[in-house]
């Protein structure tokens, strides 16, 4: 079987050029570093000639406007503070705690196979009229289980289409759309929301101190992304990509059927459909029981005493605590059912080995905690905010065109850059604290970034899971290539980018809340 990827070389027109520069572009990590030397030569610059801009909220014991002026980073008290404090820096980076706990539940309830079982059997027995929604549609809700959407569902909806009598390739496209193009949709807040919304709290601080993120901040959001993306895959799939796909030789499609149903296109084993029902038994226990934390005597997750406006918040702060356990909770039970946990020193082991994949990320983590602290020290990012929030309100245009730029910056920087939180660590600084002062509240910032970041994904062949897409889609046809890759996915992505930017318009026009306690508007 020929899987060798198409070399670069290959490629021609605007694909060619993408690909070539952003092989040029260094590892994520260095990415941030080249940004702290950068900030720190601009803040020596602009601390010298003396820019400054007036806070739109603070004033001193005199009454007066409290005036920003710009920071070097190389003054003996920048130098000691980002010496003495470089742990306080990284262990205090906002998104580090939100996404360690959140793992700690998901990597249990991936490696005892409750994810990977609940995707193959939701696929498996779609109807055949239903098969592309239905793959869409998991593939979104199916990053919750990060990885494993993309080695899982997007193979098995390949054999599922091929089982059906479609063009498996077609299969492919389908859940590489839900899964990847549809990244930031879901039914319900996950890791990639307490990650995001972690970088969010950093720099919206720098307006408003007492802002606390809720990961849960996006929630009506993205369930109406979900929504939207749904038909347009399912109309992508089947009346575009699938009739002018070449069709697959019987023999290939019978061999690789032959071979691959078992894994993982097979029915559920008896185990496996026992371990999914004590797992949505755990999981409607763990609801109930944050229920009851609402309205038992003495409501812990309901502040009685604050206003109206907070009551909810206990709520919201909770809820990275309540994905852990509901994520711990119903992969134990799923495992202990199913056989892949015979004691408690198994989800001890799996607990260790989820953080042992995030090994990467503690690296970046690092070098973004320290980009967004030396940013926030010299002051560029309030002062560029200020100044960049006065020239866009006397352009006068309107919230939601604003923000549809936004979109398409984020889709475009997205070719560049795969990872959503190296960008979103990259901009937020200076995104959400400009569109506060706009107005507009740090979950609409986040919810437009997240449009963006999402449609590109799937015609970047920088994106990590790219080649791995294509070696599925070599599989079923041998000369496909990245270019087949890309073309084919590319309808995918303007239409994904188009009805986000649509609902994105829908929501800000109508004012609709992002999610609980998570209006559009913001006001200081």
């Amino acid at each position: 079987m020929n899987t060798d990827l198409k070399h670069p070389s290959e490629m021609r027109g605007i694909l060619a050029w993408i690909e070539r520069s952003g092989n040029r572009l260094p590892d994520p990590v260095f990415i941030f570093f080249y940004c702290i030397a950068a900030v720190v030569i601009i803040s020596v610059v602009l601390a010298a000639i003396g820019v400054s801009a007036i806070h739109p909220t603070q004033v001193d014991d005199l009454g007066n406007a409290v005036r920003i002026n710009a920071e070097s980073l190389l003054s003996a008290g920048n130098i000691r503070r980002l010496l003495v404090e470089m742990p306080e820096t990284f262990a205090g980076f906002h998104p580090l705690g939100y996404v360690l706990v959140v793992m700690l539940g998901a990597g249990v309830a991936e490696r005892t196979g409750l994810f990977a079982s609940a995707m193959s059997g939701a696929v498996a027995r779609a109807p055949r009229i239903l098969l592309t929604p239905a793959v869409a549609l998991i593939g979104m809700v199916g990053n919750l289980a990060a990885d494993a959407a993309y080695v899982v569902l997007i193979p098995l909806a390949g054999v599922v289409f091929s089982a059906a009598g479609r063009h498996p390739i077609a299969g492919i496209a389908a859940a590489f759309a839900g899964v990847s193009g549809g990244f930031s949709a879901n039914l319900l807040p996950g890791q990639l929301d307490a990650l995001l919304f972690g970088i969010t709290e950093a720099a919206a601080e720098s307006i408003l101190p007492s802002w606390d993120a809720n990961i849960a901040g996006n929630a009506y959001f993205i369930i109406g992304m979900t929504f939207a993306f749904l038909p347009v895959i399912w109309f992508v799939t089947d009346k575009i990509i699938e009739p002018r796909l070449p069709p697959i030789s019987a023999v290939n499609a019978e061999n690789h059927t032959s071979q691959n149903i078992k894994e993982p296109g097979a029915p559920l084993l008896p185990e496996e459909v026992r371990g999914l029902k004590r797992a949505g038994l755990a999981c409607l226990a763990i609801i109930f029981f944050w229920v009851s934390l609402c309205v038992i005597p003495g409501t812990p997750l309901i502040d009685e005493y604050a206003n109206p406006e907070a009551r909810l918040n206990p709520l919201f702060q909770s809820l990275v605590a309540g994905f852990f356990i509901l994520f711990l909770i119903s992969g134990w039970a799923y495992g202990s059912a199913s056989g892949s946990v015979t004691s408690h020193r198994d989800v001890v082991r799996m607990m260790s080995e989820s953080m042992s994949d995030l090994s990467y990320y503690l690296v970046l983590a690092f070098a973004a905690a320290h980009f967004v602290a030396m940013f926030n020290w010299s002051n560029l990012g309030l002062i560029f905010a200020i100044k960049g929030a006065a020239i866009l309100q006397g352009s006068r245009l309107p919230d939601s065109l604003l923000l549809a730029f936004i979109i398409l910056f984020g889709a475009s920087i997205n070719l560049f850059i795969g990872s959503a939180s190296a960008k979103w660590a990259l901009l937020a600084p200076v995104l959400v604290p400009m569109l506060m002062l706009l107005g507009l509240s740090p979950e609409m910032s986040t919810a437009a970034y997240r449009v963006g970041d999402g449609a590109t994904n799937i015609i970047t062949p920088l994106m990590p899971y790219f080649p791995l897409i294509l070696v599925f889609c070599q599989r079923w046809q041998q000369d496909f290539g990245l270019g087949s890759l890309a073309a084919t996915m590319l309808p995918y992505s303007l239409l994904l980018l188009l009805s986000g930017i649509f609902i994105t318009v829908v929501w800000v026009i109508f004012g609709i809340p992002l999610g609980p306690g998570a209006p559009v508007e913001f006001t200081l």
